[in-house]
Parts: C-alpha cells; sequence; structure tokens
C-alpha cells in the first residue's frame, strides 16, 4: 500500500454568510425551514450500530416558539439498547482504531464540506425549528462553528501526531497516539449544534469509539448531524446515537468496565454527580476515565469610569440576550460605574425596547422563545421576585407569555445589592442583573467579581485606561477561563479563542483547541535500538 507524509487542507475559519434580503442562502434557508416546520414530520430512531433502532417508546419533538406544533418524534431506549450500544462501540474499535489516520480524517472533513454545502440550510432550519434560534446564531452555531471544528480537529490532531521525541545515538525513540481503552459517552446539550456534533466527533477522529446521548431538546438538529455523518461515510458503530432516561443511560454506561472517557457539557450539578459516580465505580474500569466537562456560567460584563457607554449597552443587548441569554457564556451579571450608568441605562433600554420576538421564520425578531416550560417556569419565578424586592428593579422588560410559546421578554434588572440572588444564581435566559459602582470603589469592584460566583467560564471588561485593563486582568485571571477587552463574553471562536472555564464552571480542556484531542489519546513510548550490547559489563566495573 502505497505511503506518504500527509499533509490535511489548511484550515480556515469558515465565512459567515449575511442572511440578508434577497440573498441566496436566505432563500435557502427559509425554503428548507417552511419545507421542514409544515411538510414533513422525522422519526428520529437510536442508532445502535448500523440498526436504526424504534422502541415504540416516544417523546414528541415540538418547536419552542409553539409548543402545540408537533414536527416529529425520537423513540426511547430501554437499558438492553444501551447495553447494545456498548458491545456495537467495542466491535468497531477493532477496525476503526486500526484504520490509517487519513481516512478518518477524510469522513470528518466531507462532514464539514457536507455541512458547508448541501446540507447547510437543512441543519440551520432544523437548528431554528427545535432549538428556536434566530439564523443568524443558527448559522454561526449549527453551520459556521460545526466546520469549524471538524475541520480545525484534522489540523489539531496532525500536530499532536507530529510531536516527537528526540533520539540520541543508536536509537529510535517514536511517540504512538493511541484511542483510549475502552468507549467514550459524550453528554451533549440542546443550545448548541456544534457542541452536539464536536464531542462525539472530537475523539472519534482519534480513533476512539462513542456512545453519544443528544439533549431531548436538541434531537430534531441531531438527527441531522447523525445523516450528515453516515454520509460522510463513517462506519457503522463509530458513533451510536441513544436517547432516553439520562439517569438510567449514564448509570448503565459509567457502569461498563469499558467506560474510558466522559465528554460532557452541561449543568454542573449533573456534572458533579457523573464525577462521583465514576469514582464509585473506579475499581471496574480497565483504566482510568478521562473526564472532560464544560458546564455552567455567570458570566460578568465590568465596565471602567473610562468605557465608552455605548460599546458597554451593544455589548450586554447582544451578548445577555442573543439566542434568549441561552449561552454558558452569555452576560448575566453587570457592574457599571455611577458615572456611565445613566448613558448606558438610556441606550440599554432603547435597544431592548427595539427587540422584535418571535418566530424564528421572521427574520425580523431578534429574539424567540426559552427552550422548555422548565426553563420559562423557572425565569418567570426570579422575575416575579424582583418585581416585589426591596433591593431590586425591573428598568425593562418583566413580561412573559407561555401560552404559544415559551417567550420571555428580555429583562434587566437594577440592584443596589451585589449579592442579590440574581446576581449569583446561573438563570440561563434572558435576564440580566445590574449592579451600579461608585467610581472610587474599582478596585474593591474587581475583589467583589472574583468573589461573588462559584463559576469561571466567561467575562468581559471595558476600559479606555490600559493601566484599569492591566489590573483586572491580574485581579481576574481565575475566575474566567474566556476573558474579553472591549467585547462582548460570548462568541468564542474554534482556533481563535479556545473556550473553557475552571472552578465549578469546567475542567477547562478547552474545545476547539489542540487542548481538548490530547485528552482522547493514550501515548504509548516506542525505543528501538539498533544494536543492542552484548556484554552485561559497564565501564565502570573495569
Amino acid at each position: 500500500m502505497p505511503k506518504g507524509i500527509y499533509n490535511v487542507p489548511k484550515a480556515i475559519n469558515e465565512q459567515v454568510k449575511s442572511y440578508a434580503p434577497a440573498s441566496k442562502e436566505r432563500e435557502q434557508v427559509i425554503a428548507a425551514f417552511k419545507e421542514m416546520y409544515n411538510s414533513s414530520t422525522i422519526d428520529v430512531p437510536n442508532y445502535i450500530g448500523a440498526e436504526e433502532v424504534r422502541t415504540g417508546k416516544t417523546q414528541n419533538i415540538t418547536p419552542p416558539f409553539n409548543h402545540k406544533k408537533v414536527v416529529g418524534t425520537y423513540h426511547e431506549a430501554e437499558k438492553q439498547h444501551i447495553e447494545q450500544a456498548i458491545s456495537t462501540a467495542l466491535d468497531a474499535r477493532k477496525n476503526w482504531a486500526a484504520l490509517n489516520w487519513e481516512h478518518r480524517t477524510a469522513i470528518f472533513l466531507k462532514a464539514a464540506d457536507l455541512i458547508a454545502g448541501p446540507y447547510r440550510a437543512k441543519i440551520n432550519a432544523a437548528t431554528m425549528i427545535g432549538q428556536a434560534k434566530t439564523v443568524h446564531q443558527a448559522e454561526i452555531d449549527s453551520a459556521c462553528e460545526l466546520i469549524d471544528f471538524l475541520r480545525f480537529n484534522a489540523e489539531f490532531m496532525q500536530q499532536i501526531y507530529s510531536e516527537q521525541p528526540i533520539s540520541s545515538e543508536g536509537i529510535w525513540n517514536r511517540l504512538e497516539y493511541r484511542p483510549l481503552e475502552g468507549f467514550v459517552y459524550a453528554i451533549t446539550p440542546f443550545n448548541f449544534t456544534a457542541i452536539a456534533g464536536n464531542l462525539p466527533a472530537a475523539p472519534a477522529l482519534m480513533g476512539n469509539v462513542v456512545v453519544w446521548k443528544p439533549s431531548a431538546s436538541q434531537v430534531y438538529s441531531a438527527q441531522v448531524i447523525m445523516e450528515v455523518f453516515k454520509l460522510a461515510g463513517l462506519p457503522a458503530g463509530v458513533i451510536n446515537m441513544v436517547h432516553g432516561d439520562p439517569v438510567m443511560i449514564s448509570d448503565v454506561l459509567i457502569s461498563s468496565p469499558d467506560f474510558a472517557g466522559l465528554h460532557f457539557t452541561g449543568s454542573t450539578h449533573v456534572f458533579k454527580d457523573l464525577w462521583a459516580k465514576i469514582g464509585q465505580n473506579i475499581n471496574k474500569y480497565k483504566t482510568y476515565p478521562r473526564i472532560v466537562g464544560e458546564t455552567g456560567g455567570k458570566d460578568f460584563v465590568l465596565a471602567h469610569p473610562t468605557a465608552i457607554p455605548a460599546q458597554v449597552a451593544t455589548a450586554l443587548s447582544r451578548g445577555a440576550f442573543e439566542f434568549q441569554g441561552q449561552k454558558c457564556s452569555a452576560a448575566s451579571r453587570a457592574y457599571i460605574p455611577k458615572s456611565i450608568w445613566p448613558q448606558v441605562k438610556d441606550l440599554l433600554i432603547k435597544d431592548i425596547e427595539s427587540f422584535k420576538m418571535g418566530s424564528p421564520e421572521d427574520m425580523g425578531n431578534f429574539v424567540s422563545a426559552v427552550i422548555h416550560e422548565g426553563s420559562f417556569d423557572k425565569l418567570a419565578k426570579y422575575i416575579d421576585a424582583a418585581k416585589s424586592a426591596k433591593d431590586a428593579e425591573i428598568i425593562v422588560g418583566g413580561g412573559y407569555d407561555k401560552s404559544v410559546g415559551w417567550f420571555i421578554e428580555p429583562t434587566v434588572i437594577e440592584t443596589t445589592n451585589p449579592h442579590y440572588e440574581t446576581m449569583e444564581t446561573e438563570l440561563f435566559g434572558p435576564v440580566l442583573t445590574v449592579y451600579v459602582y461608585d467610581d472610587a470603589k474599582w478596585t474593591e469592584t474587581l475583589e467583589l467579581i472574583d468573589g461573588t460566583s462559584p463559576y469561571a467560564l466567561t467575562g468581559a471588561i471595558f476600559s479606555g485606561d490600559r493601566y484599569a485593563i492591566e489590573e483586572a486582568t491580574k485581579a481576574l485571571e481565575n475566575c474566567a477561563g474566556n476573558f474579553y477587552i472591549n467585547d462582548k463574553p460570548t462568541g468564542a471562536v474554534v482556533g481563535q479563542q479556545p473556550f473553557g472555564g475552571a472552578r465549578a464552571s469546567g475542567t477547562n480542556d478547552k474545545a476547539g483547541s489542540i487542548l481538548n484531542l490530547y485528552r482522547w489519546v493514550s501515548p504509548r513510548t516506542i525505543k528501538e535500538t539498533f544494536v543492542p550490547p552484548t556484554d552485561y559489563r559497564y565501564p565502570f566495573l573495569g
């Protein structure tokens, strides 16, 4: 078989399309949306090896912006199906782990090209329908970010494989990057289609096999991801997609002696529970499992008195309310100095009052509905509490309605208490809380921000004073894994801003970088001596 030192195509970030009126991409996504929303319902199976397993135990897929509309169903697996997924994955591992890396890579590069081309409108429309994203939010997520993950991961993989040890005279040292011994369990969230695709794909690229459980609120676009992977030539059993009771599924997978890794994005308490279960089962495993997780956030925006009010207001409007604030990185607490707060407040209220809310099909809408009734009810509870609080005031928004969809108005709470409940609690919705501080208390405010939240995902500062920027960068080094200077705390780009945080926000293994892929290999050092010695005696014995 011919051999070569192959180079993957240079990864370049996928260009975000504008979807401007009369543009081709706008027409294509509207057509796909209408067809998928009005003309067809999908029936999503469990994908276990080459089988599409339909159990008959189904749940409806309903758009958050119109929860009475059923656009499809998905089938819930039972315990025996999860056990089948394990054995199927382990069988597939024999050939997949042995497959030359360039052939694994070609599959995922083809998947990227399919999403960039013929599947772009479909995966964006699925994300708009199933997760209530506007077309812009769908485009930067389900198209561009997922494409970037697939292409940049290939480049990172080649960098890893090319890292080799030095060799002394007479020997040749080699480093082999093996897949983990067993299977990887991928748990993905509702809010990013790109994360749903990347969490199973990244370990698989490195030669691992995966059992993937997508969020029940993201099944619609997850189905499109599986269609793309299958069309790209991914062998049966490499990535197995299952649905159903998350506790049962996790218990079965984590109890297996062949469990080798967890790739997780979701809530902090679920991640901690899984970590505890892994610890309880540690004596069962053939190897120490890799645990990689990105969890919650209570992300901040801090303005210095030298900040430009219009820039701060825009960062809050976008950072707090795009995709209804349902990003791990969304701005949910802000610290604004008294001197510029009146201007920031006026601009922010003006922005929010101009937002239009409704179905993503209407591209004049800036926001849509939150993901499900549980989220709606939780957010409504916090909004109602703020309406009667003595140390808080709703300055814009505060309305909600679930008669048609799970609609929460973008809401800003101003508080006189820096430890007011919504300054500290992760809400995961379109609610921003602002604390106004005395200009002279800049340094104290830095300490306040660092000590307020158990999370450490993203944060942003706005300042025209370079000394203040340096001070904040140092003071806040442990409370944000992604730190932004004069920019909103959302919108990390693969290959440019590796994403992840520490503290209660996760293991900070930086999706979208080479660091994440290192977690899915188990290196083996090989030393070859060309002319071995034939006498045990060393010179010092002479």
